[in-house]
């Protein structure tokens, strides 16, 4: 029997507590990752890529036990899905998260293929903080409109659907962040913070399981780790990614959501200008 390899299991471990807290922030948690699997683990750039990619399937974990009751509830709507009532209340989860799905796979998985190794560390990090001002911009939005008694949508419609999917496809890039980028397109669609959140965390659920396939295949196997080391990095990725998940519903429970969404948006700006320049 083969000696347990001592470094590689912290270092997954390491792996799986960073995915389990960065994947709900508005900062990238694949281009980070990448970063810290190259610095600290002396990984290969393109399996840093790919091993970001992979152990998202840890937080899609998180997702699915988060929302259990919602996903109960698509799956008990799909059996009675019609075209023609595709949008309506009981059936536009289940149309939004296919739909989205497929045109995140459409757009991205042709990203994924021919660009990934020509991305620049400068231009992720210039998106990030792109990203963060548009969720500053969206949440100061909100904030007035608050003040004007708004009420924001809960029900996704085609055209959200196809521009969330479409987004999501480029998060696909290291440096893009897929929560940052899909929240601000709700925000923006007119959804209040807490659906924003909801539906975005939900689509990281076939999105995640959807990376980590095109990983495994694209790439014959795991990406530069043993099976063991693999488990830990999903399962301390799953457990942290539950604890941080809950903590930020909860969090935007009791406080404004325009108020986190500036607090947010400041974060991932100021971390990607330092993307940027370092």
């Amino acid at each position: 029997m083969p000696a347990v390899n001592r470094a590689e299991l912290l270092f997954a471990l390491l792996v799986g507590i960073l995915q389990g807290v960065l994947e709900w922030l508005p900062i990238s948690s694949q281009g980070n990752l990448s970063i810290v699997t190259t610095a600290v683990g002396g990984v290969d750039p393109v399996v840093a890529l790919d091993l970001a990619l992979f152990v998202q399937v840890g937080t899609v974990f998180s997702a699915a036990a988060y929302y259990r009751e919602d996903i109960a509830d698509v799956l008990s709507n799909a059996p009675g899905w019609r075209p023609k009532a595709a949008f309506d209340s009981e059936n536009a989860d289940v149309t939004y998260l296919v739909l989205a799905s497929l045109v995140t796979g459409v757009v991205g998985i042709p990203l994924y293929l021919t660009l990934r190794d020509a991305v620049a560390g400068l231009a992720g990090g210039v998106f990030i903080a792109v990203v963060g001002g548009l969720l500053v911009a969206t949440g100061l939005l909100q904030r007035a409109a608050d003040s004007m008694g708004f009420v924001g949508k809960e029900t996704p419609t085609l055209l959200d659907t196809l521009l969330v999917g479409a987004f999501q496809g480029l998060t696909i890039l290291p440096g893009v962040s897929r929560s940052g980028t899909t929240v601000s397109v709700l925000l923006l669609r007119g959804y209040e913070g807490p659906a924003s959140l909801r539906l975005s965390f939900l689509l990281a659920i076939p999105a995640g399981i959807g990376a980590a396939a095109l990983v495994v295949v694209s790439g014959g196997g795991l990406p530069g780790i043993s099976p063991l080391a693999a488990g830990v990095a999903l399962a301390s990725s799953a457990i942290v990614g539950y604890l941080t998940i809950d903590a930020l519903m909860r969090f935007v429970e009791r406080v404004p959501f325009w108020a986190v969404c500036v607090s947010l948006g400041m974060l991932a700006v100021v971390g990607g200008l330092l993307v940027a320049v370092a």
